[in-house]
């Protein structure tokens, strides 16, 4: 009873504005589930060598007659290898879905260009938004991130993973919001004396209501 209370503060910690573990998209969702599958392999390993404590200190002396050379092999090499080269399989294979490859049907583009401290946000009919970043819900997204003065990182928690905004590169990061709502974005990266204050805001609309939140932007330039 004692041990679930003194869970429920770090329960809470799970969810929120900027929880990647409560996703609302699936670059999210596949990345909220790596997560909680390495968890789960880094919990069996913890596991595994607790009972081999707990039992050295029930019985001592029960492995006497197991030789150093096979405790080394087996439970120092051949459990932790197995469980993590699983993992890292997984990741590699996660890892190559969330990419922004070429050629997928029904892509949005917004450019984001990051600037010491604050987000601008580029359209595909040139109109811009200053921290606050549209898109349809339902559709896959690419983010390009401009680099400019620094090395910022773009990250929405519950949409996806950070890419790194680096001088001078553009960076592609594909993001979809599986319904309309609003969720928060930061830079990863410390960028300065002003980066705990570099936060915009994700407004994800229907394709109607979109092209209204669109035709209230100013025009590049303009």
């Amino acid at each position: 009873m004692w041990g679930v209370a003194a869970c429920l503060p770090l329960l809470s910690a799970c969810s929120g504005p900027l929880s990647a573990l409560e996703p609302a998209g699936p670059a999210a969702a596949s990345t909220a589930f790596l997560w909680w599958v390495m968890l789960a392999g880094a919990t069996a390993i913890f596991l595994f060598v607790l009972a081999l404590v707990a039992l050295a200190f029930w019985k001592p002396g029960i492995g006497r007659n197991v030789p150093p050379k096979r405790w080394l092999v087996w439970g120092g090499l051949a459990f932790p290898g197995v469980v993590l080269s699983a993992l890292l399989v997984f990741a590699l294979l996660t890892g190559e879905r969330l990419l922004a490859h070429p050629g997928t049907p029904g892509l949005y583009t917004v450019e984001a260009h990051p600037t010491r401290w604050a987000w601008r946000f580029r359209y595909e009919d040139g109109r811009t938004s200053a921290d606050v970043l549209h898109l349809p819900a339902g559709r896959p997204v690419d983010i390009r991130v401009v680099g400019s003065d620094v090395i910022h990182s773009f990250w929405v928690p519950r949409l996806g993973g950070k890419i790194d905004a680096i001088p001078g590169h553009v960076n592609t990061i594909r993001l979809q919001a599986d319904r309309p709502g609003a969720y928060g974005g930061v830079c990863a990266e410390f960028c300065g004396v002003g980066h705990p204050a570099m936060k915009f805001a994700v407004a994800a609309h229907e394709v109607g209501d979109l092209e209204d939140a669109l035709a209230d932007l100013p025009q590049e330039g303009r």
